[in-house]
């Protein structure tokens, strides 16, 4: 019933055994898996997965980190490429980040901005990075009114509040397992049901009781017992929400 809306797997941390973690996927409960590319190389890899596993989607994208080394005249047209392969569902990993700063803001603004333009003209929804930027972050958001997910939200109630008002979707995951993690554990009570994804950010962002491993796409069914527990329902109540949501945004159909 899994369908795990963002994931890395094709970073260096599944190099040893790739094949073996996303072959054995389907008899883990997991029915999907949009893997979201960060540069131009990782678009060319999540497109290889994606043909070769009938579960992973592929996201192409140039991530906040990667926009120094990114010009919009090389990009657009490669993307472009990228859309036209029947697995490429989404435009992503884009978006700011201000807590890293590993390209300047300004490059980051030109580069998400002209991602979230391609998106719209070509009607593809996009995933969103965010990190401490939630100021810009929602300006272009308005701006623009894409269709996409704010992947790994880290907000308040309020910012969730306007989110979903644009009609975009809220990711969650493993951090609305830790112990001091307020604000998911807010967000994820009170949103709308049926705007809610739930993802692993894997490798990263692996929920308790296992923090200190290397995330999976299984181990949503942690976070969805977590938010459960929030809202006083049931863990297959909001795996199947979450699951119905991906597939209405991204435009796929799973085997369940």
């Amino acid at each position: 019933m899994i369908f795990d809306s963002h994931a890395h797997y094709d970073m260096e941390a599944y190099d040893d055994d790739r094949d073996a973690v996303l072959s054995a996927m389907p008899q883990e409960g997991v029915c999907a898996v949009l893997n979201c590319a960060c540069d131009l190389a990782s678009c060319e890899k999540t497109l290889a997965l994606a043909a070769r596993y009938p579960h992973v989607y592929a996201a192409c994208g140039v991530h906040p980190h990667s926009a120094k080394e990114t010009a919009p005249e090389t990009l657009l047209p490669f993307l472009a490429q990228c859309m036209q392969d029947d697995n490429c569902v989404a435009v992503g990993e884009v978006g700011l980040d201000y807590h890293y700063d590993h390209s300047p803001r300004e490059v980051q603004k030109e580069i998400f901005e002209a991602q979230l333009r391609f998106a719209v003209e070509r009607d593809f929804p996009v995933v969103v990075h965010d990190r401490e930027a939630h100021e810009d972050v929602m300006a272009l958001l308005r701006k623009y009114r894409p269709r996409g997910v704010l992947h790994c939200f880290s907000g308040s109630v309020e910012t969730m509040r306007e989110t979903v008002a644009l009609g975009m979707y809220i990711g969650l995951g493993g951090a609305v397992t830790f112990k001091n993690a307020q604000k998911p554990a807010a967000v994820a009570a009170q949103m709308p049901l049926e705007r809610l994804l739930l993802e692993t950010d894997a490798p990263y962002m692996t929920p308790m009781p296992h923090r200190q491993k290397r995330n999976h796409s299984a181990y949503i069914a942690i976070v969805a017992q977590k938010i459960a527990e929030l809202r006083g329902g049931s863990a297959e109540e909001i795996l199947a929400a979450a699951r119905e949501n991906a597939c209405e945004l991204f435009g796929v159909s799973v085997n369940q």
